[in-house]
């Protein structure tokens, strides 16, 4: 069996274009180093040979630097990139990375998580909305791997990444109350793995292990409470939008339906617009839905969303700004919460004066 043909090396380069080895480095690696005839005379050679440039394990241990962020999510990738608000956020990061070259590494949550994050070659880890006892955040303090919170528990020397949460809950939740509704209820996501969908007592929502979640739950509720309504509390079948039409349905149904729901996320509300279309409930005129984050599900439902627009592009962009800083050993600056501002729209409308007429 013949053996297979030796790969060109950066000396075969240096050889057969006559200069030196630290020359043809620079014109891979520091092309300001070199004229511009040069260089295209060194490539010119390295594409004949068959030369595809140094390697890029090779290089980033010499300079010792991965140029990769490993971005951790809290569940599969399908199941995260069914939030739009996640999608828009990693868009912003990674275009705001790119221009250095860097990479970005997705480790999505589950039990593989931990093993695959002690073996990635990265310089630092942004965490996305995870949970406050993920396993990966041990991996994380272990490896000494610079961190960036996004949304979720902070942590010892690293940098977080926040919306004031609680303020744009309780701004949507101010909303309901002065359009007169007075029979609310609050729809959130699962408050850990393999909980049932359905009521929850209105306490455990706000020991949920989400930060996010008991922000807005917590936004929710203090408005509520001044204003003398005890909102009934569902938790989602999961985070996407059929599984919150699923639990939507069960709640719209009951025996006293609320008037107007307020939902931690624009995939929920949008949810339950499906549910109340299913059921023959008309939004606003019987039913006043409320979501948040302000995502492209919002502005395109039918009715357009009522939510609380937070600013994800902003929020992918800061978390590229203090991962440069703690790569580079700069002590980086806690930013304060993002701010939020409540989107007043089509699926929001003072109660029926009569009683709902039911399918």
């Amino acid at each position: 069996m013949s053996e297979p043909p030796r790969r060109p090396t950066l000396d075969d380069v240096a050889a057969a274009a006559g200069v030196s080895r630290a020359t043809v480095s620079n014109a891979y690696n520091r092309p300001d180093q070199l004229s511009a005839a040069l260089r295209g005379e060194i490539l010119r050679v390295a594409r004949r040979l068959g030369y595809a440039g140094p390697h890029p394990v090779a290089r980033s241990l010499a300079a010792r630097r991965a140029g990769a962020l490993a971005f951790l999510l809290d569940a599969s990738v399908s199941a995260a990139f069914s939030d739009p608000a996640l999608s828009i956020t990693l868009d912003a990061l990674a275009t705001a990375v790119a221009p250095a070259g860097d990479a970005l590494l997705l480790v999505p949550g589950g039990d593989a998580a931990a093993a695959q994050l002690r073996e990635a070659h990265v310089d630092c880890a942004v965490a996305y909305s995870l949970s406050d006892r993920a396993p990966v955040l041990r991996v994380v303090r272990e490896r000494g791997l610079p961190l960036v919170v996004l949304d979720g528990p902070a942590r010892r020397g690293a940098a977080l990444v926040r919306t004031d949460d609680r303020a744009g809950a309780a701004a949507a939740a101010r909303h309901v109350v002065e359009l007169g509704h007075r029979h609310v209820a609050i729809l959130g996501t699962p408050l850990r793995p393999g909980a049932a969908a359905g009521p929850v007592p209105a306490e455990q929502a706000l020991t949920s292990r989400y930060r996010v979640d008991r922000e807005r739950h917590a936004g929710y509720r203090e408005v509520l409470a001044e204003a003398g309504i005890a909102p009934a509390v569902w938790a989602a079948a999961g985070i996407s939008r059929p599984a919150a039409a699923h639990t939507a349905a069960a709640l719209l149904s009951g025996a006293a339906p609320p008037t107007a729901v307020l939902c931690l996320s624009d995939e929920l509300a949008a949810g339950v617009l499906d549910a109340a279309r299913r059921l023959g409930l008309r939004v606003p005129g019987q039913l006043t839905v409320v979501g948040f984050d302000d995502t492209p599900t919002a502005s395109s439902a039918d009715p357009p969303l009522t939510t609380v627009r937070q600013d994800l592009v902003a929020k992918g962009r800061l978390a590229s700004e203090l991962a440069t800083d703690l790569r580079a050993g700069r002590r980086p600056h806690q930013p304060p919460p993002l701010p939020v501002a409540l989107v007043v729209r089509a699926s929001s409308a003072a109660p029926a004066r009569r009683a709902r007429n039911r399918p």
